[in-house]
């Protein structure tokens, strides 16, 4: 804030502190949750691997730095 800047009407103020309020009660919201289980039997299903796609334009490329990407 710059010493020649305008204070904000009341309204204005207000509008700001009711917004950071709103955003502090969110953050101590997260701040009290339990933290996601890391247990494998809590999980029990599978996800499989997505696949990753070589183009022939990056295989190419790679084959001619010596990387062979097979």
């Amino acid at each position: 804030m710059t010493p020649y800047e305008e204070i904000e009407t009341p309204s204005q103020l207000r509008a700001g502190c009711e917004a950071i309020n709103t955003r502090l009660a969110g953050v101590a919201r997260k701040v009290v949750e339990a933290a996601p289980s890391i247990h494998f039997d809590e999980f029990p299903r599978e996800i499989p691997k997505r696949t990753i796609q070589i183009s022939e334009a990056a295989q190419r490329l790679a084959n001619a730095l010596h990387l062979h990407l097979d």
